[in-house]
């Protein structure tokens, strides 16, 4: 067994979302309508559109639904000089948590994409 290739994200608005991420993550991608892939060191994010995933998928949205509940990290060498980038880009982002150090050592953010889940920046060293 392997690891995946991506995380997957299911939005109402590909386009936007991608954006986010192509700001976020400092990278650049060909964006459509329902299906882009973002490819970061390691792995990446596929930003799939709700209503293909209902129609050509079959996903059925209508018991599981709503946002917030995933969290995802992105190792970066200094939690405080992106959280002052992403400050700087007039996203209006909303933090979660601001860079700490916790107990066991590790320093990280957390901020929210649009669609409301959480993404988590931790020192890489």
């Amino acid at each position: 067994m392997e690891f995946m290739k991506c995380i997957g994200l299911i939005t109402e608005d590909v386009p936007k979302l991608t954006e986010f991420y192509q700001k976020v993550l400092q990278t650049k991608t060909d964006i459509n309508d329902v299906h882009v892939e973002i490819t970061v060191d390691g792995g990446g994010i596929a930003i799939y559109s709700k209503s293909a995933a209902e129609r050509d998928m079959g996903f059925d949205f209508s018991k599981y639904h709503g946002t917030g509940m995933s969290t995802f990290s992105f190792l970066v060498e200094d939690v405080d000089a992106e959280y002052d980038r992403l400050k700087s880009l007039n996203m209006d982002i909303t933090f979660v948590a601001v860079p700490t150090t916790y107990p066991w050592g590790a320093r990280s953010m957390h901020f929210r994409d649009l669609d409301g889940n959480i993404v988590c920046f931790l020192n890489g060293k």
